[in-house]
């Protein structure tokens, strides 16, 4: 007899009051309602865990190529010329440079570090490569200024992020020191292990995964759309890898960071294991989203050197 799948659960308690007020924003069952609603629901929630901005930090917005939005973070203290391109989350349907507004500045000051982050055409209106090409049109301009880079994401910023290092390996482009993906979808298996183990998980369930996948419309045999299919990770840039253990993503985290090991790349992985999807944003009321929100400041600032 068939069983359907048990809800896993975290049991800290602030990871699991996360989870309630964002309920409140964003039902679990949201990919049912219209994109527009979709959006409104997750500018919502992200203005409900805005966070005071550093002091002393600024912030400049531009347009690369005259089309691309990105806005520039510079903390008040700069200890490397190593820049952060950081690109976000939201399932290649949602979220803006507003939505991760304060995980970016707050990223930039801890670390020390200039970021740059990227508000990349959105799905199903733009459906791939068009982020990729958005992010890849920023991150050839960025390399161009001659300035060491980390390439950082979460979740389908992750794997943007992942793609990047990909393409600029494939190209030849010199200046990415490091890859820094937080819980990112990399296109793993729906079919098997934490997909499977997780499918009911808080805040993104399986079902979701292929709800953006099927928004997003990238080919199944396109590496630089599911960096796991690549053939060869050989030759990447240092790795800073963060999972969550209550995810369905979890999997195609730790089976990255295993095959980039096995290419010879350096790698950092951590699993957090009270962590649900999106704990970034639980970083000031979740006491294990602040340790791993402190850890990934400090890998960044390790991989730019200001460590």
């Amino acid at each position: 007899m068939d069983s359907k799948p048990t809800k896993p659960i975290p049991t800290e308690d602030g990871i699991l009051a996360f989870r309630d007020r964002c309920e409140a924003f964003y039902p679990a069952d949201a990919v049912n309602a219209s994109v527009e609603q979709q959006r409104q629901w997750y500018d919502a929630l992200c203005a409900e865990f805005d966070a005071p901005s550093p002091e002393g930090l600024d912030r400049r917005d531009e347009r690369v190529a005259g089309k691309i939005p990105v806005r520039h973070y510079r903390p008040s203290k700069i200890a490397s010329e190593t820049r952060v391109f950081y690109i976000h989350g939201g399932g290649f349907v949602v979220g803006s440079l507003e939505s991760h507004d304060a995980i970016c500045a707050e990223l930039a000051h801890g670390a020390r570090v200039e970021l740059v982050s990227v508000d990349y055409r959105l799905a199903p209106e733009h459906v791939w490569p068009a982020a990729f090409e958005d992010c890849r049109e920023v991150l050839e301009v960025l390399l161009a200024e001659g300035r060491p880079l980390i390439v950082a994401g979460d979740s389908a910023g992750g794997n943007l992020a992942a793609g990047m290092a990909l393409e600029a390996r494939a190209r030849g482009l010199a200046g990415i020191v490091g890859q820094v993906l937080v819980y990112p979808g990399l296109g793993g298996d729906l079919t098997r292990g934490s997909y499977i183990e997780m499918a009911e998980a808080p805040l993104l369930s399986t079902s979701d995964v292929g709800y953006y996948r099927e928004m997003l419309k990238a080919p199944a045999d396109e590496p630089l759309a599911h960096p796991l299919r690549a053939a060869d990770l050989s030759g990447l840039p240092p790795a800073y890898i963060s999972g969550a253990y209550f995810d369905p993503l979890r999997d195609d985290a730790r089976a990255y960071a295993a095959r980039l090991v096995q290419a010879g790349v350096d790698v950092t992985y951590r699993e957090e294991p009270q962590m649900v999807h999106s704990w970034l944003r639980a970083r000031h009321m979740s006491s294990g989203a602040q340790e791993g929100f402190g850890r990934l400041v400090q890998a960044v600032a390790r991989l730019a050197g200001t460590a």
